[in-house]
């Protein structure tokens, strides 16, 4: 979608080594014998297609920071209470994907296992900085936000790196920032030109543009 992005689970899976799976669980629930788990949060794009589950950027993001929480000892059950409750707290429905979780984040974990009384995490959280080092700020990174403090681009490498994730180029696939082409394409084109020069000189590109898209793709298969 124009300035959501879309991506399918497998495209989401590589770029937040998140399982396909586990991400049609985590946006669409599921059921395990006699009991039914809520997803963790619904897509923006669920309106657009109510059939087949696709992904916004602003997913993408989202993503990232509960794949760390849960990697971190959270339940799925607990991180969809705190993306509700920091929903409230940001005013947005994807509070992961929100400046403001930098410096909120803290209170809405803290909150959700002080209801829950789950003491072994609320002493692990509440030491320092452990929650915005481990957690919070690594899954933040290399985003862009916009005024509305909202994350507005990714550079999935690091910024100056020359590959970015913005929702308002090329539906927010991947691309070489200098030339707006998607980074599958010049590797594409790579691989079937037989060289990166050929490539370059076929899309009319630097030869680093090329160099940069084949070793991001390499990089995405190996993952």
């Amino acid at each position: 979608m124009i300035g959501l992005g879309l991506y399918t689970p497998v495209e989401a899976a590589a770029l937040t080594h998140v399982e396909p799976p586990k991400i049609r669980r985590w946006l669409c629930g599921h059921v395990i014998g006699d009991k039914t788990y809520p997803a963790l949060w619904k897509s923006q794009l669920e309106k657009f297609d109510m059939e087949q589950l696709h992904l916004s950027f602003l997913d993408l993001v989202q993503l990232r920071v509960a794949k760390a929480f849960i990697e971190a000892g959270l339940s799925p059950q607990k991180v969809r209470r705190a993306i509700e409750f920091g929903s409230e707290i940001v005013a947005s429905d994807y509070p992961f994907a929100s400046a403001r979780f930098r410096t909120d984040g803290k209170t809405v974990v803290l909150h959700v296992l002080k209801t829950d009384g789950d003491e072994e995490l609320i002493d692990l959280f509440s030491q320092g900085q452990y929650l915005m080092q481990k957690v919070i700020e690594p899954s933040l990174k290399n985003l862009e936000f916009d005024e509305a403090e909202t994350a507005a681009r990714w550079w999935p490498l690091g910024r100056g790196k020359g590959v970015v994730i913005d929702p308002q180029r090329q539906f927010g696939q991947p691309i070489d920032d200098a030339t707006g082409v998607p980074t599958s394409v010049l590797a594409e084109a790579a691989k079937a030109e037989g060289s990166p020069a050929l490539a370059a000189k076929r899309f009319m590109v630097p030869l680093a543009s090329v160099h940069r898209a084949v070793a991001f793709e390499q990089q995405l298969a190996a993952a």
